[in-house]
């Protein structure tokens, strides 16, 4: 019984899903779905409650889908590079699926986001953990999640609302430079001297300033994080104290 609720939601997610890239959220209704699959509208009751349940598993099929695409994203050597190309197939995804994308990060009530993305989130902060962890990132982790995910989704909502003949396919690059340059570092730029060592003179090399520190602070925070909080010499509360120190360093 249970293969066979999987297979019938499977197929009626299938067909919701085909509706809802032709038509829009708005052709998705429990009746034009049940129709559509061939079932009972009470079978689609109750594998999903009503229209909202419905949309709401259309939303985690949505993101498994980008997260399957964004997971196949082999990671390189520069972090920064690969945050540039998820910035990319983010956008992508919601050009190629714009109901899907709609559907993923619109919302009808403020604060109300589906389940699904968290793992999206999750993924992101994987991503920039990496940048930490290589001394690339100017701000902490969780602020430039919030500003990555707020310039790369308000640069797909206006493509998206953009006819596809007046689309300036230079819009995402320059918005996704501008805003990975404001929130990354160049690697061979920070490792210049730093304060209180000498250059080959014997001059006392300038204090670092603190933008440079930040990069510095954020690595070492990033490295407190992946490492086993048995192998830290420091108690959990030191370990507390020190990464606010080093996320006030960032600042």
């Amino acid at each position: 019984m249970d293969d066979v609720k999987t297979r019938t939601r499977r197929q009626i997610l299938d067909v919701a899903a085909d509706l809802l890239e032709r038509e829009g959220a708005q052709a998705v209704s429990t009746r034009s779905v049940a129709a559509a699959a061939g079932i009972r509208a009470a079978s689609l009751y109750q594998l999903f409650g009503d229209k909202d349940g419905l949309l709401t598993a259309l939303a985690i099929h949505a993101f498994e889908t980008y997260l399957t695409e964004k997971q196949a994203l082999a990671h390189t050597d520069d972090p920064v590079a690969d945050l540039a190309r998820g910035w990319d197939a983010h956008v992508d995804f919601g050009l190629r699926h714009p109901a899907f994308y709609l559907l993923m990060y619109g919302t009808d009530r403020p604060g109300r986001r589906p389940p699904a993305a968290e793992e999206a989130h999750r993924l992101l902060m994987a991503f920039l953990d990496r940048t930490a962890a290589a001394g690339r990132l100017r701000v902490p982790s969780a602020e430039a999640a919030r500003l990555l995910l707020a310039a790369a989704t308000g640069v797909t909502f206006t493509l998206i609302g953009t006819p596809a003949e007046d689309r300036d396919p230079q819009t995402s690059a320059r918005m996704r430079d501008a805003v990975i340059a404001t929130l990354t570092t160049d690697a061979a730029a920070e490792a210049g001297t730093g304060a209180g060592k000498r250059t080959a003179k014997g001059t006392e090399a300038r204090p670092a300033s603190p933008t440079a520190l930040a990069p510095k602070a954020l690595a070492l925070d990033a490295a407190l994080t992946q490492a086993d909080a048995d192998d830290l010499p420091l108690r959990p509360t030191e370990t507390a104290l020190l990464r606010d120190w080093l996320h006030r360093l960032a600042r």
